[in-house]
């Protein structure tokens, strides 16, 4: 069996790494860009870093800043309406996962307007062109959608969430600059930081993992496990090395899938507008309890990568043990909630959610297979 690697055109890495757009835009003949944004990184700031470098090297833009968390369709049709009338040829995203997907929504429908009501999308789109050219700069440490293949969008008619996977869809430049993300509060350093780690461990752990992205995905564990506390305290090394561990993260898992954690955690943000990366790291540690005799001797190359003392001579099951908790303390020190009910799930909710994950395309990854009764239990006992 053959296995495919996808990985960006050009990466740039390191703080005060943005400076590098002016010379790409120029040396690639693009004329206007669309930016991609949401409101809130407009009004901090945030966004308009990227903007002063456009208006300094007299490079023409409009901005699109309709991004909402958790991006819906209707905000795609906008998006696309907007780029249709800009006039632009390029496309800049700057924020976290929900830029980043609205933006590779957007890029991909201007080239394939045949998908413009956004739902054919889902799963593998059998998509024809390339997208929109596409400068990805990431706000958060966690969703590597800068490096991936895959966005998701909501669908708020059908109270879902769904996965689009499109080797089409990669973003030519992913700049990932530490600077961009030492303003970000705590809480999401937090989640988006624990969301990286659960792409890293569930990319290892899937069905579809091999050498080449094990060694992305356990690099990435080494580097989330020892700067995740320091970044979310606001530590300078702690925020660029996360930079670097979640893109790492993202190298694997977008070649290879994900898992049940994921398949659980979309239809919490469809149902009650969780954030991503807190209802990733709420499930986690439970999710991989109930893979671990599914996973060989995985959790010890995990555990060593996480630094737990003896993992590499502890019985099978004393690792595996410890590698849960040690997931469990981590979360619990950056401060993620500890229940779905601190989250807003609702207990009557539980048949539909269970439904939604297992239909979930992440879910077909999981190491170990399951089916919708044994979801329902799953949620009960993380609620």
């Amino acid at each position: 069996m053959a296995n495919r690697m996808i990985l960006n055109e050009t990466s740039y890495f390191g703080a005060g790494a943005i400076a590098h757009i002016v010379e790409e835009v120029q040396k690639r003949g693009f004329t206007k860009a669309l930016l991609v944004t949401d409101k809130d990184l407009i009004k901090f700031g945030v966004a308009t870093r990227v903007s002063k470098l456009l208006d300094d090297a007299n490079l023409a833009y409009e901005i699109f800043d309709e991004v909402v968390p958790n991006p819906t369709i209707a905000v795609v049709q906008k998006g696309v309406a907007k780029f249709k009338q800009s006039g632009a040829d390029y496309l800049i995203a700057v924020g976290g996962g929900s830029p980043q997907d609205t933006c590779k929504a957007i890029g991909i429908i201007i080239n394939n307007p045949e998908y413009a009501d956004v739902r054919s999308l889902e799963g593998f789109a059998p998509t024809k062109n390339a997208s929109v050219p596409m400068i990805a700069i990431p706000t958060t440490a966690g969703t590597a959608a800068e490096v991936t293949i895959n966005y998701v969008i909501t669908d708020e008619e059908n109270r879902r969430k769904f996965v689009c996977i499109d080797p089409h869809d990669i973003p030519v430049i992913a700049i990932i600059d530490s600077d961009m993300m030492s303003s970000m509060p705590a809480s999401l350093k937090a989640a988006t930081g624990i969301d990286a780690l659960t792409h890293a461990i569930e990319g290892f752990t899937t069905k579809g993992a091999w050498e080449l992205t094990d060694m992305m995905h356990l690099k990435a564990i080494e580097i989330i496990a020892r700067s995740l506390r320091s970044s979310v305290r606001g530590e300078a090394a702690g925020v660029e090395d996360m930079a670097l561990g979640q893109y790492i993260a993202g190298m694997g898992f977008s070649n290879v899938g994900l898992g049940l954690v994921h398949g659980m955690a979309h239809p919490l943000g469809a149902f009650y507008n969780t954030p991503h990366g807190v209802a990733n790291a709420i499930l986690l540690p439970y999710i991989m309890a109930y893979n671990a005799d599914y996973t060989g001797d995985k959790f010890r190359a995990i555990a060593i990568a996480m630094g737990i003392n003896g993992a590499a001579t502890m019985g099978l099951a004393e690792v595996r043990e410890a590698t849960i908790n040690a997931v469990k303390q981590l979360s619990k020190d950056v401060g993620i909630p500890a229940t779905l009910r601190e989250v807003g799930m609702k207990e009557a909710d539980i048949d539909a959610l269970s439904e939604a994950a297992f239909a979930d395309v992440c879910t077909g990854g999981n190491p170990r297979d399951t089916n919708v009764e044994e979801i329902k239990q799953l949620y009960r006992s993380i609620y």
